[in-house]
């Protein structure tokens, strides 16, 4: 190798000399390439039984014949006894996996980069790690596996059923259920390999993704003096199961810049004309450790290189900044631009997240569980369709949207896609079967079925209710900081809620105290104000737990402690979430329980919808969450409401300009005058 590195290449004598030399290094190397090869795959198959296990002791021993000959294929084992059969069945899996899983050896295939070979750890590595590493989840993807063998498999509405097709092709012998079988268990010894080999200990929990691995492969094998840059899906500096990893290359002076990219650039082609437009991608530099940065340079949904050049677009951050807003996962937050960052700290400065848990003990400013009723893949045994309601359960349908049956009541599955802020009927669910995902389609209730208090919304399943649901609280999971809203919350009624429709259950017995905690939750969740924040911490597509709890949210008592004239914050939330929330009869519970009631106690009818009214009271919402959190400046107002581009345009388009922000700025002024109940008109 040193006479390899010693030839310039410059001349095509050279580049023949070098290519000549290498091949004899590979001729030397070859015996322990075929031995590391093979003890690879021998801990690909962790060979558990007592049988292989001294099996393969016996074969170290030599006692089968030369290991390395017998490695490189060059000879069979010598089978001698009945016991040694088991040798020969894990070897021909060994070499099965050799062949067909080619397992690189990082030190045999490259061994002029390193250096120590005595040592007990290698040095040195490469100068530099530059690629665009595989985009795809390890975890086998049944529904885009059946894709191309077996379409109406992949077409199943549910994975319930989807299992049940698997299992009729096992039954029938059928060659693909082999197939799959054998692509599921590589899937998941990858999965195990990565995690229990000892070289991801930091990107091989959860889900894992192959791109994670190549980030931390590229930071074993670089050099100390080296540069990594690689070219990934966004979210390792900003999801939990990298915090670790990237808090390391921040608080080393290790990375050198974050940049995260639109694929969609802002003169309309695409980065990518094979990815989802919609999809955002990263580069991430970073060193060996000796080249160090004084700062991380950082820079979201970019959509023109130029933008690079913007010093308002790009800025740097560290992780003091990241407990500060990220108290528990410590991960960065996403920040389109400085202004940004300087809102959001100030806010951070003044009040609590939901849930910090920093300092080791829980600490809720609000009395919240989040709850996921049941799992859209997992529990769909327990889910039945309206056609095999009638048709198995022999169940028939009842007022209210509820079907009954010899077992109990059938309830409506609730999911995401159902709702909108404050509203529990926005769509129902159709299924289409030709769709490899996102089968259930949603079917947007029409006005006249809004407008009626008894409409309820044809949902795609419905559960036998455990007897014990009530109204809840509940945030839709999938989202995008590119949709028109980010957060969407809404109160729902007793029936059940798939994973994409999770619940923040409010630990409250008293059922008066747990609806008002309802409503001021609800109001914050879809306040502009808490959706800009909640936009600087969503990176992925989904609005988990961990962002939740770590936004900052107005205590309970500041909402009874704030006056706006001669009522509370709590009062003028309370009201407005009640008139937004209740328009049907199925959601009359909440409305009992915030009293809403006639002096006889029985619950007054629902309030009718009105489009006009809705927008009065949802920018009257937003200004009472602009004086709560301290954010008056008409200015920072009007650019808060400037990040939610799809609204402006909306309005814009539908009223000749941006109603709701002109709104809330005129409510600002009518609560900060002390009169919650002005007549406003523009």
């Amino acid at each position: 190798m040193q006479i390899v590195e010693g030839l310039t290449d410059a001349e095509i004598a050279e580049a023949h000399r070098s290519a000549d030399v290498f091949a004899e290094v590979e001729e030397m190397t070859a015996p322990l390439d075929a031995l590391l090869k093979l003890i690879h795959a021998l801990d690909w198959l962790a060979i558990k039984d007592k049988a292989g296990k001294a099996a393969l002791k016996v074969f170290f021993d030599g006692q089968f014949g030369d290991p390395l000959a017998i490695a490189m294929g060059k000879r069979d084992p010598k089978i001698k006894r009945e016991a040694d059969q088991r040798f020969a069945e894990i070897l021909r899996e060994a070499r099965e996996l050799v062949a067909e899983e080619n397992f690189l050896n990082w030190q045999v295939a490259f061994p002029g980069i390193w250096s120590a070979w005595e040592a007990e750890t290698l040095t040195g590595g490469f100068d530099a790690v530059v690629g665009n590493p595989p985009w795809d989840r390890i975890k086998l993807q049944q529904v885009e596996w059946f894709a191309a063998r077996r379409p109406e498999i992949a077409r199943a509405s549910r994975a319930a059923d989807r299992k049940t097709m698997i299992a009729k092709l096992q039954k029938t012998g059928d060659p693909l259920a082999q197939e799959f079988e054998k692509a599921n268990a590589r899937a998941e010894t990858t999965s195990r390999m990565a995690r229990k080999g000892g070289d991801y200990p930091l990107l091989s929990g959860g889900d894992t993704n192959f791109n994670s691995l190549f980030v931390e492969r590229a930071q074993s094998i670089i050099a100390p003096g080296g540069i990594v840059g690689l070219l990934i899906p966004s979210g390792i500096a900003t999801e939990t199961s990298s915090q670790e990893f990237f808090s390391q290359l921040i608080e080393g002076h290790a990375a050198s810049c974050y940049l995260d990219f639109f694929n969609k650039r802002a003169d309309g082609p695409l980065f990518f004309p094979d990815v989802y437009y919609r999809f955002k991608f990263s580069v991430l530099v970073f060193s060996g450790g000796e080249k160090t940065f004084d700062e991380c340079r950082f820079a979201t949904f970019v959509r023109d290189i130029a933008e690079l050049n913007d010093p308002s677009k790009v800025f740097s951050m560290g992780v003091d900044h990241f407990r500060h807003v990220n108290p528990n996962s410590k991960t960065a937050p996403v920040y389109r631009a400085a202004r940004d960052r300087e809102i959001a700290t100030e806010i951070y400065e003044r009040f609590p997240v939901l849930v910090n848990r920093s300092s080791g003990t829980e600490l809720k400013a609000w009395p919240l569980k989040y709850v996921r009723m049941y799992d859209m893949a997992n529990s769909s045994d327990q889910f039945r369709t309206t056609k095999e309601l009638q048709e198995k359960e022999g169940a028939w349908p009842e007022h209210g949207g509820v079907w009954g049956s010899a077992q109990g009541t059938w309830v409506p599955l609730y999911e995401g896609k159902m709702v909108q802020a404050f509203d529990h009927r926005a769509s129902g669910v159709t299924t289409v079967d030709a769709n490899l995902h996102r089968g259930g389609q949603g079917a947007a209730i029409t006005d006249e079925q809004r407008h009626d208090p008894s409409h309820v919304i044809a949902p795609r399943y419905f559960i036998l209710d455990p007897g014990d649901l009530r109204v809840e609280l509940a945030i839709k999971d999938v989202t995008s900081t590119t949709n028109t809203r980010s957060l969407i919350s809404c109160i729902i009624p007793a029936f059940g809620a798939g994973h994409t429709l999770p619940i923040l259950r409010v630990e409250m017995q008293d059922p008066r105290e747990r609806a008002e905690a309802q409503a001021m939750l609800a109001a914050s969740l879809n306040s502009t104000m808490v959706d800009f924040i909640a936009r600087t911490k969503i990176l992925s597509n989904h609005a988990s737990w961990y962002i939740l709890e770590q936004l900052p949210v107005i205590p309970p008592d500041r909402f009874h402690s704030t006056r706006f004239g001669d009522k509370t914050a709590a009062q003028i939330v309370c009201d407005a979430v009640l008139e937004l929330t209740y328009t049907s009869h199925d959601i009359a519970d909440f409305a009992r329980d915030l009293g809403h009631v006639d002096e006889a106690g029985t619950v007054l009818p629902p309030f009718k919808w009105d489009d006009d009214r809705r927008l009065m009271l949802r920018a009257k919402l937003d200004a009472l969450f602009f004086h709560l959190y301290g954010v008056t400046d008409r200015d920072d107002v009007r650019y808060i409401y400037s990040t939610f581009p799809i609204v402006e345009r909306q309005e814009e388009e539908a009223f000749g300009a941006f109603r709701s922000r002109e709104l809330c700025l005129a409510w600002l002024n009518a609560l900060a005058s002390g009169n919650p109940d002005a007549e406003i008109r523009l």
